[in-house]
C-alpha cells in the first residue's frame, strides 16, 4: 500500500499487509471521510433549522487541534467515484459483526439530501434551477453526485426542475431541461440550488439555497 498523503511529493510511505488488509485500508479510509463529511453536514442541519450560524459553530469546533480545520465544508451530501461505493461495500462486509457508525455514515447521506428537500420545499418555489451537478469547481464529475438524488424527489414531488449544466451538451438530461444559457436560466428559476457557490450567481444571492459555507471544495 502506498500513502501519498505527504507534503514531499518525493516521499512515500510504504506498508507491507495482505491485499484484504489493503483493501480494508482503504474501505475504513473512505469511510472515515464519508462520516466527517456527514458530521459537518449534520451540524449544518442543526445549524439551519435552529437559526444559528453554522460557519461560527464550525469555525469553533474545528479550532480544537484534536479535529482540525478541514474537510469541513458542508455540502448536499457526498458523493464521487468512492465514497457512495465504498461506504456501502464496507457495510456489506460488516455482514453479522455488530456496528453502529458505518451503518450511520451511509445512512446519514440520505438523511442529510432529505433534509435539503425539506428545506427546498419550505421555499413554495414553482421552478427550481439546478445550478451544475459537479460536486466541486474545476470537476467534471457528477457520478453519484448527491445533487442527482435531490433532483429525483424534487421531481417525485411534482416540482418543475431545469438545470445549468455547461458539460452537457444535449437540451434534456434524465428528463430534465437543460438551459443552456446562464442568465435565461436564472430569470426562469424561482430558487437556484447550489451544490457549491459559484461567481456566476454572486448578483442574483438572494435566489440561491447553498449549504456552501466556506466557499471551497
Amino acid at each position: 500500500l502506498i500513502d501519498c498523503s505527504l507534503k514531499s511529493k518525493n516521499k512515500v510511505q510504504l506498508f507491507s499487509m495482505e491485499s484484504k488488509e489493503a483493501e480494508a485500508v482503504k474501505l475504513f479510509s473512505n469511510t472515515f471521510l464519508a462520516t466527517r463529511i456527514s458530521f459537518f453536514n449534520e451540524l449544518d442541519s442543526f445549524a439551519e433549522t435552529h437559526n444559528l450560524s453554522s460557519k461560527k459553530i464550525i469555525e469553533g469546533v474545528s479550532a480544537d487541534s484534536r479535529i482540525g480545520n478541514y474537510y469541513n465544508n458542508p455540502s448536499f451530501g457526498y458523493g464521487g467515484y468512492c465514497l457512495p461505493k465504498d461506504t456501502k461495500q464496507l457495510l456489506d462486509s460488516f455482514n453479522k459483526v455488530p456496528n453502529n457508525i458505518i451503518k450511520a455514515a451511509v445512512e446519514s447521506n440520505k438523511t442529510r439530501k432529505n433534509f435539503i428537500v425539506k428545506s427546498i420545499l419550505n421555499k413554495c418555489p414553482s421552478i427550481v434551477g439546478v445550478y451544475r451537478l459537479i460536486m466541486k469547481e474545476g470537476s467534471d464529475n457528477f457520478r453519484e453526485s448527491a445533487v442527482l438524488d435531490i433532483i429525483d424527489t424534487l421531481k417525485k414531488k411534482k416540482l418543475k426542475v431545469i438545470l445549468y449544466e455547461p458539460i452537457i451538451r444535449d437540451n434534456y438530461f434524465n428528463e430534465i431541461e437543460v438551459v443552456s444559457d446562464l442568465s435565461i436560466f436564472i430569470s426562469r428559476s424561482d430558487i437556484i440550488i447550489a451544490n457549491r457557490q459559484s461567481s456566476e450567481l454572486h448578483q442574483v444571492k438572494d435566489k440561491v439555497y447553498s449549504r456552501d459555507i466556506f466557499q471551497e471544495n
